[in-house]
């Protein structure tokens, strides 16, 4: 209380004197509907004593600052901010909104001064909403309930909110409130004041209150928004707002830019990412040449696919380091965005800010045991590939394709066999040669004839003329081997 009451007790200073004061204009500063800001002097039983910054001080009842458990939610020294809502000689009489049963002439009287009152907002109708005030049904429309667009009616119903009374026939059966108008109100002093004491370059922090595809809005004073666009959310690359943020969250961010819009209000730019660390001032310490990690797929290109190893930090995975097991033209053909992948570091340029991945590399090469997987004459089952005229190219396992070819495949009796053969039909083969370090095998059948040694055998020859009697002309290779065959039985 002002230093007159609080030495009413001690003093001789009577109520007339008080009253005096008064009369002379102690008050006329305040008016019914101003708002005060003032520090709580007293608390008693039953009401809370705030200087008013006049010669008299302001009371609240002690009710109208309880929570919902009834405990007090102010003390000694705190600043508060309530309505002037009268004004006698015992002092000026404050309130957060008038609030309970009212008449007609309380509705006209917050009215005329601009004065808030406290109303539930019971339903929704067409076009807005319904509210009960000091006991009365008004209407809201829908466009004065926030200064935001409303995109779900229902959450705003079971809610408590201050409104200004704007529409007041004279029987108070049409009431109709505005709560945008208070708020626009209460964020242009909120503007006002914050702007004063911020400037670009400032650290601010606010309470993420809505999110859209191109960033996320920040409340940084009461009704007073910021937005972060998506690129300045943080250095990892994100495909939505809602993947760093969401609503209700409380973040800090840098003040980046400020100006206004076609309407004059405020608009305020934010950067969560130049209060973070660059990752890529650490990048040589976290990762080296040769790990293998694992990485999203951010990004997709002709060339290749970018894959994030760690927030902010994305290399290249070129298509040529995709797979070992795959022929890749296209990254698209068998990567999407957002998929996980394992990646081997191949090189890290942090100047450049330039990572060099391979998936390929991460798996392993399958090449690497080939020659003790598989060995000359073993009989082993694939899968046909693709068909070519000099041959048919069949999968052993993943990233191991043999050729059959056809030279092989014409001396066996199962050609005809393999000629019906469509890619995707499992056959049994042979190995043939095995060269790992060329990445070739040659397969067989199994069952071919050697043609080059039956050529030999079969090909005539010129016998000469007998040294001695006889019909003459020589067996032949063929008929020579068979004698010499027949000799080594004896």
């Amino acid at each position: 209380m002002s230093e007159e009451i609080k030495n009413n007790g001690q003093g001789e200073e009577s109520f007339a004197e008080l009253f005096e004061q008064y009369s002379e204009g102690g008050m006329d500063d305040l008016n019914v509907g101003d708002k005060v800001n003032g520090k709580v002097i007293a608390i008693d039983a039953g009401s809370i004593f705030v200087d008013t910054g006049t010669k008299l001080d302001g009371v609240v009842e002690r009710e109208e600052l309880l929570d919902d458990d009834g405990n007090l939610t102010v003390a000694e020294g705190d600043e508060v901010e309530l309505y002037v809502v009268g004004k006698d000689s015992g002092g000026i009489r404050l309130s957060r909104a008038l609030a309970g049963i009212g008449g007609q002439k309380m509705l006209e009287e917050a009215k005329e001064a601009n004065l808030p009152v406290e109303g539930k907002v019971t339903g929704t109708n067409k076009g807005g909403f319904d509210v009960e005030i000091m006991k009365r049904r008004a209407f809201c429309p829908v466009s004065q309930i926030d200064t935001r667009f409303v995109e779900n009616p229902e959450e705003y119903v079971g809610q408590t909110y201050q409104f200004l009374i704007s529409k007041l026939d004279n029987r108070g059966r049409n009431v109709v409130v505005s709560r945008r108008e208070l708020l626009m109100r209460e964020a242009q002093a909120a503007t006002e004041e914050f702007l004063s004491k911020t400037t670009v370059g400032d650290e601010v922090e606010g309470t993420v209150t809505r999110i859209a595809p191109f960033g996320a809005f920040v409340e940084i004073a009461p009704g007073l928004e910021g937005m972060v666009h998506i690129s300045e959310l943080g250095y990892a690359r994100v495909q939505h707002p809602e993947e760093a943020v969401k609503v209700g969250q409380r973040v800090k961010a840098k003040l980046t830019k400020l100006g206004e819009d076609d309407k004059g209000r405020a608009r305020i730019s934010l950067s969560m990412k130049e209060l973070a660390q660059d990752p890529w001032d650490s990048v040589v310490t976290q990762f080296s040449e040769g790990d293998k990690v694992t990485g999203k797929v951010v990004r997709l290109a002709d060339f290749g696919a970018f894959v994030e190893i760690a927030p902010g930090l994305d290399g290249l995975v070129h298509v040529s380091e995709i797979s070992y097991t795959q022929r890749v033209h296209k990254p698209a053909d068998v990567l999407e965005e957002g998929q996980t992948v394992s990646v081997k570091i191949k090189g890290i340029d942090a100047e450049s800010r330039r990572l060099s991945l391979s998936m390929k590399d991460a798996e392993g090469d399958p090449w690497l045991d080939v020659a003790e997987k598989y060995t000359p004459g073993q009989s082993v089952t694939g899968t046909v590939e693709k068909m070519e005229q000099f041959g048919l190219f069949i999968n052993l396992e993943p990233g191991i394709t043999g050729l059959l070819p056809k030279s092989v495949l014409s001396r066996s009796e199962k050609a005809a066999e393999f000629e019906k053969l469509k890619p995707g039909d499992e056959t049994a083969v042979v190995i043939g040669d095995v060269k790992a370090d060329e990445r070739k095998i040659s397969l067989r059948v199994g069952d071919e004839q050697d043609g080059d040694e039956w050529k030999q055998y079969a090909a005539p020859k010129k016998s000469k003329p007998a040294a001695s009697g006889g019909s003459g002309g020589g067996l032949g290779l063929l008929g020579e081997k068979l004698q010499e065959a027949m000799k080594n039985k004896k």
